[in-house]
């Protein structure tokens, strides 16, 4: 079985390739996406991947789609090919947010990305329940108790934080990547949890999109 996986959340996208094997991931290949550029090589991008694979898209048994949060123009163009592929093809989808895959790569139950204008994207990861909100830096300490270090991969989120928030205690981890949701998500695709590829939409986490989810 053979999935494809695609992130373009962030400063910077990936899109990887990987079979199931004994269900675990077998990664065979993984290629990077030049923030801004998204448009134009995304699906040129997947094309290069499957070939250098010996694949098509006819081989592929589904789509792992990082939703966000993150840039409003690279979820709108990530979902938009993903949709496409799955559609065309009647495969099946499986989102995971961008959050999560931070705070399960630095072992910890919260995590925090830089949403730009003195805000930052905060998920709180407790009790199998997932709270995932947009907040100013100021009020990040008063959303909820904080369960533990918060998992950050962008020095702007430490920086802000540091400078507003005395007692957070922070954890470093390399950003996710698309290999990285691929991994994550198997749990999620032995489960079945599908989304519904007629509504797929992104983890925008702005105005009314703020809200409490299960990732």
């Amino acid at each position: 079985m053979i999935l494809l996986s695609v992130d373009t959340c962030g400063p910077s996208g990936s899109i990887a390739l990987g079979r199931v094997v004994d269900g675990r991931i077998l990664l065979l290949g993984q290629t990077e996406l030049a923030g801004g550029e998204y448009a134009a090589a995304l699906v040129q991008g997947i094309a290069d991947l499957l070939s250098s694979a010996g694949l098509s898209v006819a081989d592929l048994a589904g789509i792992v789609a990082v939703a966000g949060p993150g840039s409003f123009t690279g979820i709108r163009i990530g979902l938009s090919t993903v949709k496409a592929l799955a559609e065309a093809g009647g495969l099946p989808v499986v989102t995971v947010s961008r959050l999560v895959l931070l705070a399960d790569l630095a072992k910890t139950r919260c995590a925090a990305l830089d949403a730009h204008r003195g805000q930052v994207f905060l998920g709180i990861y407790e009790d199998g329940v997932a709270r995932e909100v947009l907040v100013t830096a100021g009020e990040f300490t008063t959303v909820s108790r904080l369960p533990g270090p918060v998992a950050f991969c962008e020095e702007t989120v430490a920086h802000l934080l540091e400078t507003v928030v005395t007692d957070v205690e922070l954890a470093r981890t390399a950003a996710p990547t698309a290999a990285v949701a691929l991994e994550f998500a198997m749990g999620k695709w032995q489960a079945g949890e599908f989304a519904d590829v007629e509504s797929l939409d992104g983890y925008y986490l702005r105005g009314a999109d703020a809200k409490l989810a299960v990732r």
